[in-house]
């Protein structure tokens, strides 16, 4: 099992944006030298809390901080991009990176997004966007004829070549015949993982379902692949996870009902999702109120919370319960206290992962 990281990233609202920026640089810094194998940074316009509008530019700056650590946007929301556009930056990135990025991407769900850029979320055409939008980035890189393309969201135009000038749509990814690219998917017969399941694309699992949710996920996206001619490795599949550990189950524990996690849920991210209709993806069992998912809820059944053995343990039934994974993503949050978090994420890569190394 390989061990990554998720940087959505979680700042109050109001938050100083160059102490944030910065402190999330510094995160991926520390991971790398205790050797996390990748990070994946969201794509949030309009939501203060998830402040990182440009994961692309965030990840150039880290790939310059970092040596060994593979980054990816997680996910660039495509509803948001012109083909032409997104295709040049994501390309040269790619080279900036020399075989070091990842192509996360997906609809987006952030409402305000949806308005800023004039989608409708109710006719799901968020959707249909992501795919029109990614299959001809796929065409751009591969020599797409010249021509006027366009779409109800987007225009552009491949031009006609001047050779003898060099003018001429030259960009193509560093790797071939593209980056890796990711797909996120948040329900138990998500759409969009059924699409990756198809095109062969790696599957990203979102970190507040609980394990038989993720399990529907994966055996669409088998059934995905084994209908389109495809096989599927579960060596691929992404599980994001917030994780933190202590000496004690003791001490994990009254560190999660006290400190940043507890604040992050309870001001912002239960908030987010009880507004946005999304209470019913987080429920072990669907029958359960609306009022049942709190904080000790999400400790004693989602998140990942404990003493190093206590952790090993729920990673491993996690992997039991899901019939396995190949890449678990540790959740970020603000480093508070920074020691006490760094202690965690060192504990998580030099013990307990290895400890797993049979799975």
């Amino acid at each position: 099992m390989d061990l990554g990281y998720f940087v959505d990233p979680l700042h109050p609202a109001g938050s100083d944006f160059t102490k944030t920026i910065h402190h999330d640089l510094d995160q991926l810094k520390v991971l790398d030298e205790l050797g996390y194998s990748e990070a994946w940074v969201a794509e949030h316009y309009t939501a203060a809390w998830e402040n990182i509008p440009a994961p692309d530019i965030f990840i150039a700056q880290a790939i310059a901080m970092t040596k060994n650590i593979k980054l990816g946007t997680g996910v660039h929301c495509l509803p948001n991009h012109n083909p032409f556009h997104i295709a040049h930056r994501i390309a040269q990135l790619d080279h900036q990176a020399e075989g070091r990025f990842m192509w996360g991407v997906g609809s987006g769900a952030t409402p305000l997004d949806f308005q800023a850029f004039g989608i409708d979320p109710a006719t799901n055409e968020q959707r249909e966007l992501t795919w029109e939008t990614l299959e001809m980035v796929l065409k751009i890189w591969d020599g797409l004829e010249p021509g006027t393309y366009e779409n109800k969201f987007w225009k552009f135009t491949m031009p006609e070549p001047m050779e003898e000038l060099g003018f001429y749509v030259h960009m193509q990814p560093y790797q071939k015949p593209h980056p890796p690219i990711a797909v996120a998917g948040l329900g138990a017969r998500s759409d969009s993982l059924i699409k990756a399941g198809q095109k062969g694309w790696w599957p990203l699992s979102i970190d507040f379902v609980p394990s038989s949710t993720l399990k529907s996920q994966w055996d669409v996206y088998e059934e995905a692949a084994k209908a389109a001619g495809r096989s599927s490795n579960r060596d691929d599949w992404r599980i994001c996870r917030n994780v933190y550990i202590a000496d004690t189950t003791e001490e994990a524990r009254d560190f999660a009902f006290n400190g940043v996690m507890a604040r992050d849920f309870v001001t912002y991210f239960r908030l987010v999702m009880d507004k946005l209709g999304f209470l019913d993806l987080m429920k072990t069992d669907p029958e359960m109120p609306d009022d049942d998912i709190d904080l000790e809820y999400m400790v004693d059944n989602i998140w990942i919370v404990g003493s190093r053995e206590d952790v090993t343990e729920k990673i491993r039934q996690l992997y039991r319960d899901v019939g396995g994974f190949g890449t678990l993503l540790a959740y970020s949050h603000e480093w508070e206290p920074r020691d006490q978090w760094i202690k965690s994420m060192t504990i998580l890569a030099e013990e307990v992962i290895p400890s797993l190394s049979d799975l």
